[in-house]
């Protein structure tokens, strides 16, 4: 009975968006049910595969066709015209289901390991269709595992106060990076980005680092929101991000952004092409897929190609020289400031990663391409303010500035636990821990600027 409360909770969640694409994660769910239960019974390892190719084939096709139609059909046309052909390629006038992309790779995930044998395919189809259509993380992730979330739906759930204490700590974080951070760092970055050829280059460069800070406390902050809301039903979902702006080298940051992704691609692409076995060629060529098919995933724009390539050749010097593990622990561990090469390390690996945020944000190459030549002009030495004062007036930049200053400070100090808020009774007084919530709260009320969707719901 909690599972099929959570099934008709799930539904009516999506279908109050557009009750049409209900049919879409309904018929998928089917899909892969039935596969998995036939792979149990069947020994023969072409029809196991034949069974997986259905899985595989179901869901990535409806994945291609509402996300990647109209991208191939105009690459199709523009690669006519450039031999000299012109011909109008065939647009279709559809919207993307929200959640598509991770709901997918959720029950892909599920078929996959049922066909390795490293999960017993389930007979209990109400807690399948949770699973696959579990609320919290259906339309922005975490992506989680099969092995992981699908067993917690066999148990039956006891409220427990610890944990959902615990949860609503998470949940205010999550909404202080949405609404106090995201939100209004857009305010600027949409301004600067649409109209960047009026500004200066330190006001670009201004505009990608808010871009940072508006797409980490935006999507992070619904990944808390989700972990979150889940452990008030009793569920524990996989961490999706962990510190990653403290990172010193940029795999060191892939092991914290988006972190449910970027292991997906890892199990199921990467390592099955070999990983980093083999001859540097091959080294170099899972590394390109990995980035660019990542990239490719966040939606059908060259630039997101472009933003995955560029992390691909940032990734590749470390791969092939062997340090993409060297620092695997947690930054200045057991110090209360990291040292000068630290330091140096995490400011060179979060300007890099600014400038592929270009890439992610531009509404095309040439944008892109523009907008970094811009910044490393001379304009660059001139001062933003008024600039930034033009955009919106009044202290709104003074109380955003102080506010990301603040929020990277909490992070800092907490950045050895899952969530910023996670705290130990014992060792912080109740007026301390009660004082912090409630200037995140009047905060999110005088803050509460624009409301913006989340980034992440597009893709």
């Amino acid at each position: 009975m909690q599972n099929l409360f959570l099934v008709v909770a799930s539904y009516v969640f999506y279908g109050w968006w557009d009750w049409r694409f209900l049919s879409l994660i309904m018929f998928s769910s089917a899909v892969d049910y039935l596969v998995g239960r036939n792979l149990a019974k069947t020994e023969n390892q072409k029809g196991r595969m034949l069974l997986l190719l259905v899985s595989i084939i179901v869901n990535l096709g409806f994945l291609g066709f509402f996300k990647y139609f109209n991208f191939f059909a105009e690459s199709f046309a523009d690669a006519f015209t450039l031999l000299g052909a012109s011909i109008e390629p065939t647009r279709l006038n559809i919207i993307l289901p929200v959640g598509i992309s991770f709901y997918t790779f959720q029950t892909l995930s599920y078929t996959i390991d049922v066909y390795r044998e490293r999960l017993e395919p389930t007979r209990d189809i109400v807690s399948f269709f949770a699973f696959v259509s579990f609320f919290p993380q259906l339309v922005a992730g975490p992506i989680e595992r099969a092995t992981n979330l699908l067993p917690q739906f066999y148990c039956r759930r006891k409220f427990d106060y610890g944990n959902a204490v615990d949860g609503m700590r998470q949940i205010l974080w999550g909404l202080f990076k949405k609404i106090v951070i995201a939100d209004n760092a857009a305010v600027y970055v949409n301004d600067i980005f649409s109209n960047y050829t009026d500004y200066s280059g330190s006001t670009l460069l201004l505009g990608v680092i808010f871009f940072s800070f508006q797409i980490y406390g935006d999507f992070s902050g619904y990944s808390d929101i989700a972990i979150g809301t889940a452990r008030l039903f009793g569920f524990s979902l996989m961490q999706n991000f962990n510190y990653p702006y403290f990172s010193r080298d940029i795999a060191e940051f892939w092991r914290r952004w988006h972190i449910s992704l970027s292991s997906w691609f890892r199990d199921y692409v990467y390592i099955p092409l070999g990983g980093s076995r083999g001859g540097v060629w091959k080294k170099i060529r899972n590394t390109f897929v990995i980035f660019v098919v990542s990239g490719f995933w966040h939606g059908a724009n060259w630039t997101f190609l472009a933003w995955g390539f560029l992390n691909a050749l940032y990734f590749l010097p470390l791969l092939l020289t062997k340090r993409n593990r060297k620092f695997t622990d947690t930054v200045a561990e057991g110090k209360l400031l990291p040292n000068l090469r630290e330091l140096l390390l995490m400011a060179l690996t979060f300007l890099i990663t600014n400038i592929a945020w270009v890439f992610f944000r531009a509404d095309s190459i040439s944008h892109a391409f523009y907008y970094l030549s811009k910044i490393f002009s001379s304009s660059l030495v001139k001062s933003p303010i008024k600039d930034l004062w033009a955009i919106n007036t009044g202290y709104h930049i003074v109380y955003l500035s102080i506010s990301i200053l603040l929020f990277m400070v909490v992070e800092w100090l907490q950045r050895d636990k899952h969530h910023a808020l996670e705290f130990e009774r014992s060792r912080i007084p109740r007026v301390i821990r009660w004082s912090i919530y409630y200037v995140i709260i009047i905060s999110c009320f005088m803050m509460n600027g624009i409301q913006q969707k989340f980034i992440y719901f597009q893709f």
